[in-house]
């Protein structure tokens, strides 16, 4: 699997007024770890330099087993994003990202994507952010052209960063069109389309050229839509809740590794998958996610051992399960 997109640091607020602790994160990145430590070959193709918050970066998803060769050189800082927490554990982003790495793509750095690539996952800021969305739109485009590849989106949207949904929504859309498997927060689309219903927004997207949408919606679990056929819906878990830093991130990962332990990660596959596969693959990911909502920061489980098979996951499976 190949993940392309932002690797920043998230600074998150430490037991005293002023104190912060630097993360790796942001969205591809966390995916990026969460298929590494699902058992998945994972290449991460993130702007990434050999200095700083740079040099974390690189030794952290190196020391997880993700393959870093496509990973292009950059001479610019890593991106930096401030993180506040509630009393329930949920995030929320402040970010600083003028002149900063993660934006400046060019197409002949993405053409080192790794040919052996079964899956592309992207979205999140550096898909809408300029000058780099432009070359990265038009590498997914291409590998959705050719249909030999399993597109994946989460727009994982920022409003800090876009702004207003009139100028969010083109820039997702765009990048679902592109997109084979699309998952969204209902968080995302409550901001993008404040006045529709979560089944007028997945038809929609699937008009637009996702073959399947999944929605999650926190303790409530997670609903999968198709063309032709009704919505899946899958309940959440009781956990104790620390904190929602990459949840949804861990729930991509999930859902990509749960296609791929089954051998269902090709568009076609996708598309046809039954209610019963398609309902293990969503409980799954409803499990990573909220194994990460028990720890503090973006720490995915691992998998105690890689021969699962096509079975089931369950908590045993991970490591301290």
């Amino acid at each position: 699997m190949t993940v392309i997109g932002e690797a920043l640091i998230d600074l998150v607020p430490g037991g005293t007024p002023g104190d912060y602790k630097a993360h790796p994160g942001g969205s591809p990145f966390n995916v990026s770890v969460a298929l590494a430590r699902l058992g998945s070959r994972t290449a991460l193709m993130a702007r990434l330099g050999d200095h700083g918050f740079g040099r974390l970066l690189r030794e952290t998803a190196s020391s997880e087993g993700v393959d870093l060769a496509a990973a292009a050189p950059a001479a610019e800082p890593a991106t930096l994003a401030v993180v506040a927490l509630d009393g329930p554990g949920q995030a929320s982003y402040e970010f600083y990202l003028d002149g900063t790495a993660d934006w400046q793509w060019t197409i002949a750095e993405l053409r080192r994507q790794p040919a052996e690539t079964e899956v592309l996952h992207f979205g999140s800021i550096a898909s809408w952010t300029p000058p780099g969305s432009t070359p990265i739109d038009q590498l997914v485009n291409e590998a959705r052209a050719g249909n030999a590849v399993l597109v994946s989106y989460d727009p994982n949207v920022r409003p800090a960063v876009l702004s207003t949904p009139s100028r969010g929504r083109p820039l997702v859309e765009r990048s679902v069109g592109r997109s084979h498997v699309v998952k969204a927060s209902r968080e995302d689309l409550d901001w993008l389309y404040p006045s529709r219903s979560t089944d007028d927004i997945a038809a929609h997207w699937i008009d637009l050229g996702a073959r399947l949408v999944v929605v999650t919606d926190g303790a409530d679990g997670a609903i999968a839509y198709r063309a032709g056929a009704g919505p899946l819906r899958r309940p959440g878990r009781r956990v104790q809740v620390v904190d929602t830093i990459g949840a949804g991130d861990s729930f991509t990962a999930g859902l990509l590794a749960g296609f791929a332990r089954r051998g269902l990660h090709t568009p076609d596959s996708v598309a046809a998958i039954s209610d019963g596969a398609l309902s293990d693959v969503l409980d799954e990911a409803v499990l990573v996610s909220s194994v990460t909502c028990e720890r503090a920061g973006a720490d995915p489980p691992k998998l105690a051992r890689r021969d699962t098979g096509a079975r089931p996951l369950t908590p045993e499976d991970f490591v301290g399960g």
